[in-house]
């Protein structure tokens, strides 16, 4: 869909002031009495873009689209202060307060999955179902394998590459490391580092990617606030207890949820989609035969399975 067909589809936009500090950018597109949907970006950090709006029929949906605090739009750019998973949780009942929206369904792909769990944990009245596309739990064991070495088995150059700027003595605090660069270096240490980063996780997020591809979507992407934001996240453990998500996961149990995740999934091990599918009472879950991109066929055909599946029950 291009941006000129797109934009007929564009209700409003502009900025939501949620404190003292921070200013998240949002815009509402499709129907305005359409089935409403909030999209929550991955990263943290990583912002909304025009690709994640092909996903959907805006003469049914009323899908919001909004940057996490510190993301792509939002404002200040890249910022860590007041910057926790429980404060963009109550962000999310302020966006939607604002936008006068009742209960809606949520749809979060990594990052965004575990930010969706979390508000649904928090707010179960407010979610009429959940799309969760390459699921995080945030807990230690998904950390350990983004940041820990688990990549390493598959990805041994792309791991290599990423921790080859670490001082053997911060080898066990690889985030904590990089986010002391991307805040307090000079500007080519932050600018250097932060597309470091970036790299790793592009480098590993969709099968049989090359150097080419990857360098073609950190032109694209802002990877400083994408890069900034997820270090500041996992050094801090997401902000979240320990097995917070599935500690919880019975408040959440009986709402309807779709689970899509890609089979060699490198970032978020299929293991986490799994054990989560497993502890609910009305979930699907659908394992494909790609990586953790929505870009690959398999993964954008289930997310697109999953919201045709949505207009049938809501028409019925």
């Amino acid at each position: 869909m291009g941006d000129i067909e797109m934009n007929k589809f564009l209700l409003r936009k502009g900025f939501l002031k949620v404190d003292h500090h921070h200013e998240l950018y949002y815009e509402v597109c499709g129907n305005p009495l359409g089935i409403p949907i909030l999209f929550v970006h991955g990263g943290p950090g990583a912002g909304f873009t025009e690709a994640d709006k092909r996903f959907f029929d805006y003469e049914v949906f009323k899908v919001i689209f909004y940057d996490q605090r510190g993301a792509s739009k939002s404002k200040p750019f890249g910022s860590t202060e007041t910057n926790t998973t429980q404060e963009l949780v109550n962000d999310i009942l302020k966006v939607l307060n604002f936008l006068n929206i009742e209960s809606c369904y949520v749809f979060g792909g990594s990052w965004g999955t575990t930010l969706s769990l979390c508000f649904a944990i928090e707010n179960p009245d407010k979610v009429k179902g959940l799309i969760l596309r390459g699921v995080f739990l945030a807990d230690r064991n998904a950390i350990n394998h983004y940041l820990g070495g688990g990549v390493k088995t598959f990805y041994p150059e792309a791991w290599m590459r990423f921790i080859d700027k670490v001082p053997e003595n911060e080898i066990g605090n690889v985030p904590s490391f990089y986010l002391e660069q991307m805040k307090n270096g000079s500007s080519e240490t932050r600018s250097f580092f932060a597309y470091e980063w970036a790299y790793y996780e592009i480098s590993i997020f969709q099968k049989c990617i090359s150097s080419k591809q990857i360098e073609g979507i950190l032109e694209r992407i802002p990877y400083e606030s994408l890069a900034t934001l997820e270090a500041h996240y996992l050094s801090n453990n997401c902000f979240l207890q320990e097995g917070f998500i599935m500690n919880n996961v019975e408040k959440i149990e009986n709402i309807r949820t779709y689970i899509i995740h890609g089979r060699f999934d490198m970032i978020c091990p299929p293991i986490q989609a799994y054990n989560l599918n497993q502890k609910l009472k009305n979930s699907t879950m659908k394992v494909v035969d790609a990586g953790h991109s929505d870009f690959e066929s398999e993964i954008e055909s289930a997310i697109k399975n999953a919201l045709e599946e949505i207009k049938r029950i809501e028409y019925n």
